[in-house]
């Protein structure tokens, strides 16, 4: 029994695709929250097929995860 009761405690959760951490990023930006680590943002954002230059700036790499976003909701 005890061993049920840690199982159910220690369950690992499905990884968030690409598309659900997108989402959870720009609701966050939305609520007034500032992305604090470009590099997140940028993964985020290869992960949804995009390149991304280590040089971009952020707003333009969120502006284009919104419209990534957008485009996968169609």
């Amino acid at each position: 029994m005890l061993s049920r009761f840690v199982k159910l405690l220690t369950r690992r959760k499905e990884p968030l695709s690409a598309a659900q951490q997108a989402a959870q990023l720009i609701a966050a930006i939305d609520a007034g929250g500032l992305p604090l680590n470009p590099a997140r943002i940028n993964d985020i954002a290869r992960q949804l097929g995009l390149e991304v230059s280590r040089k971009a700036p952020l707003e333009d790499t969120v502006a284009r995860i919104r419209a990534a976003l957008v485009y996968l909701d169609q």
